[in-house]
C-alpha cells in the first residue's frame, strides 16, 4: 500500500500539544474535592472505570489518525503478474456495413454478432484475441490481447450505424477485412492462428480481392472460419425517411461461394448463421485446435483503499461518544 498525499501525515504532529495539554494542564481545570488526608486511599483497589479513564482520549487520537490516513489517500500498489498459459491466437473480423442493421436476427445482425462474440471472448480466458472491423474499408479496433475485459468493452462500443454516419466508408470490403486481420497474425508464433470472418454480403469494395487475401492467409498458416450471417430470403431493414424510420424488406444477397472458397483454401470452415444458436457453433470447432504455450503479463491498476480507515474512524468516534455519555459521563 502507498499514500499519494504523504504530506498530510505532518498533521499527526498536532497530537504532541494535545497530549501535553491532556496530561499537564487539563487536570488543573477539573473539579476536585478537598480532603484533609488522602493516605487511606493510597492503597485502595482501583475500579475498572478508573483503569479505563483514558480510553475516550485514546479513541479520539485513533479517530484523528484514521482521518489523517484517509487524507493521505491510501492506494494499493500497482502489480505485475506473469504466468504461462495455453491458447490460440484469434482475430475477429466483423462486417459493420449498413446492411448489418437488418433485423432478421434480433435486435439486428450486428448486435446479435456482438453479443455472441462477447460470450465467446469471456469463455476463452487464455486465448490471445483481437478485433478487426470493416465496411468499405478496414481497421483494427483492438490488437490481440489477453486483457479480455478491455477487448469486450471495445467490441460493445462498436456502433451499428458507424458506416451510416459516415465515420467509415460504406460497402463490403471482405478482402480488406481479411487482409487486415492476417497482418495482425502473420508474425505470431502460435501453433494455431485463426481469423473468424463474419459478413452478410458480397465483396464490392477494397483493393484486395477475398481470394487474394485467403491465399495470403494460407501462406502464413492462418485458418479462416467464415460466417455468412442473415436469413435466406428477405430481411426487415430500417430506413430513414423524412426524419422518421420506416421498415422495408431487403433481399439477402450473400456470396456464400466466395466464403466457402476462403474457408476451404485456408483449411477452415464455412458457417451459415440464420440465428444466434447457429452463430455459436463455430466456437465449438475452435476448441479442438492445437494450443500453444505463451507467457502472459497481467497488470492491475491502483485503486483507492480508504474504506477500511473510514470505517475504523467512524466506529472509533461513535464508541468514544457512547462512552462519554454513559460509562464516563461527568457530573459538573
Amino acid at each position: 500500500m502507498q499514500f499519494i498525499n504523504k504530506e498530510y501525515f505532518l498533521l499527526l504532529l498536532l497530537l504532541i500539544p494535545y497530549l501535553l495539554w491532556y496530561f499537564l494542564y487539563r487536570k488543573k481545570t477539573e473539579p476536585a474535592m478537598r480532603m484533609s488526608d488522602t493516605f487511606p486511599y493510597q492503597f485502595a483497589p482501583k475500579s475498572w472505570r478508573v483503569r479505563l479513564l483514558h480510553l475516550p482520549m485514546l479513541l479520539r487520537i485513533f479517530t484523528f489518525v484514521m482521518m489523517v490516513t484517509i487524507l493521505a489517500r491510501p492506494q494499493t500498489h500497482n502489480s505485475w503478474g506473469e504466468k504461462t498459459v495455453e491458447g490460440i491466437d484469434i482475430m475477429l473480423s466483423m462486417d459493420v456495413s449498413t446492411s448489418m442493421l437488418a433485423e432478421d436476427l434480433r435486435p439486428n445482425r450486428l448486435e446479435a454478432a456482438k453479443e455472441v462474440a462477447a460470450e465467446f471472448i469471456s469463455g476463452r480466458p487464455d486465448d490471445n484475441i483481437g478485433l478487426n472491423i470493416f465496411a468499405g474499408e478496414a481497421f483494427t479496433q483492438c490488437p490481440m490481447t489477453t486483457d479480455h475485459q478491455s477487448l469486450i468493452n471495445l467490441l460493445l462500443n462498436v456502433r451499428t450505424d458507424i458506416a451510416a454516419r459516415g465515420l467509415i466508408e460504406d460497402g463490403t470490403a471482405i478482402g480488406m477485412g481479411l487482409a487486415n486481420a492476417v497482418s495482425r497474425l502473420k508474425d505470431s508464433k502460435s501453433k494455431s492462428k485463426v481469423v473468424i470472418l463474419l459478413t452478410d454480403g458480397s465483396n464490392n469494395m477494397g483493393d484486395i480481392s477475398p481470394m487474394t487475401a485467403a491465399n495470403i492467409a494460407k501462406s502464413f498458416g492462418i485458418r479462416v472460419y467464415t460466417i455468412a450471417v442473415g436469413t435466406n430470403k428477405v430481411a426487415r431493414y430500417p430506413m430513414a425517411v423524412g426524419g422518421t424510420i420506416q421498415y422495408v424488406n431487403m433481399a439477402v444477397e450473400i456470396d456464400t461461394k466466395t466464403l466457402r472458397d476462403i474457408a476451404a483454401t485456408t483449411d477452415g470452415n464455412f458457417y451459415r448463421a440464420t440465428n444466434k444458436s447457429e452463430l455459436k457453433k463455430i466456437y465449438q470447432d475452435i476448441d479442438k485446435l492445437e494450443k500453444s504455450r505463451f507467457d502472459v503479463k497481467k497488470f492491475s491498476k491502483r485503486y483507492e483503499a480508504y474504506q477500511p480507515f473510514a470505517i475504523a474512524a467512524l466506529v472509533s468516534l461513535l464508541l468514544e461518544l457512547l462512552l462519554r455519555i454513559t460509562v464516563f459521563r461527568r457530573i459538573p
